[in-house]
């Protein structure tokens, strides 16, 4: 399921509470009542990326689906498909070819399924979130 796919089905189904409340009567009292008990979700601070720990996934890696991901020497990338960014933040280095990715500014520390794995060949990639492959494009040269 892709991200945007996900974040329709979940304003779906707020709404859809929304509507089941309202249709009680008294829906804004049972919401206000109905108030979460878990604390809000916190993300920890951005850790320092050094370049050479990001050096392998700098560059273009190419889907099928018409997207790829692109990272630069600082760990800042982006996850583009067609002209719209589906993700932009840091990939945050886990070790063993794994990098998992920022999210709102901050480090998830536990979003397995928002990061990417480097190959053993270091020639593809595979992100946890849709579990597909993606090869890492050859290097433009620029000109003079």
């Amino acid at each position: 399921m892709t991200v945007r796919a996900r974040s329709t089905a979940l304003a779906a189904c707020a709404a859809a509470a929304g509507l089941a409340l309202a249709g009680c009567g008294g829906g804004e009292k049972q919401a206000a009542d109905a108030a979460p008990s878990a604390p809000p979700t916190t993300l920890a601070p951005l850790p320092a990326v050094r370049p050479a720990d990001v050096k392998p996934l700098v560059g273009r890696w190419v889907g099928t689906a018409k997207d790829y991901f692109q990272f630069k020497a600082d760990g800042s990338g982006v996850w583009v498909r067609g002209r719209q960014k589906l993700w932009s933040g840091s990939a945050i280095p886990e070790g063993g070819g794994k990098y998992r990715f920022s999210w709102n500014g901050g480090d998830p520390k536990a979003a397995s399924y928002w990061g990417v794995a480097l190959s053993e060949d270091k020639a593809s990639l595979v992100f946890a979130g849709t579990n597909q492959t993606y090869k890492k494009a050859a290097a433009r040269k620029g000109k003079g």
